[in-house]
């Protein structure tokens, strides 16, 4: 079995280049992409620990896999309104660019 120590260096290193992603991307399809990596982390943290823990009788919790999963149908809805947001934004503006889209202005 891999070791615990591993699998959590791999999920930060997935959080690092989503939120890098996230700060330095200019398409909006492109930022959505990167929260979809940093929720996907937090997924496989949430796997790790319920993986490595036991419960009563030794066997694993099967409570990260549970929360990891209602964590994906959050992700999957998520990404259906943005996509949304973001084609009504380039019917209006012709562009998904979101440092040259600013309609929360006076």
């Amino acid at each position: 079995m891999i070791p615990m120590i591993d699998w959590l260096i791999f999920s930060s290193l997935l959080m690092a280049v989503g939120a890098y992603g996230v700060l330095t991307a200019r398409n909006g399809i492109l930022v959505l992409m990167s929260i979809e990596v940093m929720l996907n982390a937090a997924n496989v943290s949430l796997v790790t620990f319920s993986a490595y823990s036991t419960e009563l009788h030794g066997y694993p919790d099967a409570m990260g896999q549970i929360f990891a999963l209602a964590s994906m149908t959050v992700a999957a809805a998520e990404v259906a309104i943005g996509l949304a947001i973001f084609l009504v934004l380039y019917k209006r503006h012709d562009s998904i660019d979101v440092t040259k889209i600013n309609i929360l202005r006076w």
